[in-house]
């Protein structure tokens, strides 16, 4: 651990992970009654005799201040000044509060001075390697290459120095030979920089022929580096290893530089690689960072809580990404995150990330669609839509994927709340399953149960009388069939694909028989068939047909009214807004007549 007075961690020390994951809020809210006050907490101070609250806490810049005495500092700081204790004491106060397990102290000091003092050289190691890989870009053959590479992805030399892109050549050695005079073999292997041959046991460099991006930790110290393959070697990233000052679940791309606009503009854009956080903080989005191709970890979540509790979240549009977005989700739900999600649309036939779209559509492209980014909701919501929502199960199937994002919640209030917005929007009629959805909500089950009664009775008795008409009614049953096709007036419903047998059925001219019809239908829907076909009914009237169809097309203008609404609040351009409020009115006036 480090020893210092004023509690200064060193890159990649105990001290500065415990630090990362401490929350000073609740800390000194132990000690001290805090009270929110805009963005920071407030209370009496501590170390003097105070009536009124000039002790104030910063959640964000992870610091605390009292106006009257003047006493200020991190969390270590505060501990220190309360527990009248030394930094070393105060690191395992503040990791014990927070569930961290304290290393063993070894007796052996010189031990832990030769710790800290390989850490400060990994250090050294990794600014001398950067300054070769920027020397290997600018001066070198092969480095032209490379940049010809990086021009052709449209970042121009201010770029290229801004974000300190270099080039490891590909001889296997440059790196080694230019570090051996310096460092041992065994210092030379810890960085990270320098890999071992398991048979031969000979050193060579570990990045080779590759585009190098500095990874930097939160106080801008170079820990690591990400390398881009310039040919199609594999893998086509490849990142330093875990090594005394780096571990990948602790740092950000771009932290370090994101700091000061994260606090201003109190949210953060999280997108996948360095090239995505490139792109968009050359756009002038400077509060951007990456999680570099991995889902995000708790303790990376921790670190930009420090920052802002508001997270726009444009990972890749593909299968991996979708995967990478939904897992990150539930990390940012439990810890208290406000999320957005942004899936960018393609461009051309091309799926889109962020480096991508805003090379190819422009900044102003980006920022609308960054503005309109809908709630995390939404976007799960939209994944549910796309399986199928025509039987009871497939709905059910669609709920308990989005259940356990809604549990993740700690609101109890926002959970009822998203609970009744999915069943609007999955369209869950019926009493039982939006019931069985709130309680699950409420008690924080992952999943909602299958109750017979769910899956049971489906089909309204609109729907239910309209089949047995379309199976029984010799003298109309082609006119009717014909109206339902038209209107596309069965599209969507529980009972779609009934409907859909028996109009095909219907328009053939043929007599309709149960069993052939039942036949092309999977299990459930010919089990409902035959019991509707089976049910108590009058004869059928071409009156009752009628405002059967009414009732369906007044359901129907009811959803188109629901989407029309939907696309309202995604906030759209303006012509398209103006269509979409005469669509509205349209469909208002048509459900107002036909009251």
């Amino acid at each position: 651990m480090t020893s210092t007075k004023n509690g200064m961690a060193e890159a990649g020390s105990f001290a500065e992970k415990v630090k990362q994951q401490a929350d000073i809020v609740r800390l000194v809210g132990e000690y001290v009654r805090l009270k929110k006050t805009g963005k920071d907490f407030s209370g009496l101070c501590p170390f003097h005799q105070e009536k009124t609250p000039s002790f104030t806490v910063s959640p964000i810049k992870q610091i605390f201040y009292c106006f009257g005495c003047g006493k200020g500092g991190d969390v270590y700081n505060f501990v220190m000044d309360m527990e009248k204790c030394e930094f070393p004491e105060a690191v395992k106060v503040v990791a014990e509060k927070c569930g961290i397990a304290v290393p063993r102290q070894k007796e052996r000091s010189p031990e832990e001075r030769k710790q800290n003092q390989q850490r400060s050289v990994l250090v050294e190691m990794h600014r001398e390697a950067q300054t070769f890989f920027v020397k290997q870009l600018e001066g070198t053959l092969e480095g032209k290459a490379a940049r010809a590479y990086l021009e052709d992805r449209g970042l121009d030399k201010a770029t290229i120095e801004r974000f300190g892109i270099g080039y490891a050549p590909s001889g296997g050695d440059a790196l080694l030979r230019h570090l051996k005079p310096k460092y041992n073999d065994k210092l030379l292997v810890d960085s990270g920089l320098v890999s071992r041959d398991q048979s031969a046991g000979r050193l060579f460099d570990r990045f080779r022929r590759r585009i190098t991006f500095p990874i930097s930790s939160e106080s801008g110290k170079i820990v690591a580096f990400g390398a881009r393959a310039l040919g199609d070697d594999m893998p086509k990233y490849l990142n330093s290893p875990e090594t005394p000052i780096y571990s990948k679940s602790n740092v950000l791309y771009h932290m370090d530089r994101a700091k000061e606009a994260l606090r201003r503009q109190d949210f953060a854009i999280l997108v996948e690689g360095y090239m995505d956080a490139i792109a968009v903080a050359r756009a002038g989005i400077s509060n951007v960072v990456a999680s570099c191709g991995t889902s995000l970890a708790e303790p990376q979540i921790k670190l930009l809580g420090r920052f802002t509790r508001r997270v726009i979240v444009n990972y890749d549009p593909d299968t991996a990404g979708q995967t990478a977005t939904e897992r990150s989700l539930s990390l940012l739900l439990e810890q208290d995150f406000e999320v957005r999600v942004l899936a960018l649309p393609p461009v051309g036939n091309k799926k889109a990330d962020p480096d991508l779209f805003i090379r190819e559509m422009g900044t102003e492209a980006y920022l609308k669609l960054l503005k309109e980014a809908p709630p995390y909701v939404d976007y799960l919501i939209a994944r549910a839509r796309q399986m199928d929502l025509t039987t009871g199960e497939g709905k059910l199937r669609a709920v308990n994927f989005l259940l356990p994002y809604v549990q993740k919640i700690p609101n109890r209030i926002l959970r009822s709340e998203w609970a009744t917005r999915i069943a609007q929007q999955l369209r869950l009629d019926e009493p039982v399953l939006r019931a069985a959805l709130s309680k699950a909500a409420t008690e924080r089950r992952s999943e909602v149960k299958t109750q017979p009664e769910l899956l049971g009775r489906a089909a309204k008795p609109v729907e239910r009388r309209l089949i047995r008409m379309l199976a029984e009614a010799e003298g109309f049953r082609l006119e009717l069939a014909q109206r339902l096709q038209n209107a596309r007036l069965y599209h969507g419903l529980e009972t779609e694909k009934i409907f859909a047998a028996l109009v095909i059925a219907s328009l053939s001219g043929q007599s309709v028989q149960a069993t052939e019809v039942g036949a092309v239908l999977e299990e459930r829907d010919r089990r409902l068939l035959f019991e509707i076909l089976f049910e108590e009914a009058n004869e059928p009237t071409w009156e009752e047909a009628m405002s059967c169809i009414e009732a369906l097309q007044h359901r129907q203008a009811e959803r188109e009214l629901a989407d029309v609404q939907r696309s309202i609040e995604a906030n759209p351009a303006a012509p398209e807004l103006r269509g979409l409020l005469e669509k509205k009115q349209q469909l208002m006036r048509r459900l107002a007549a036909a009251r």
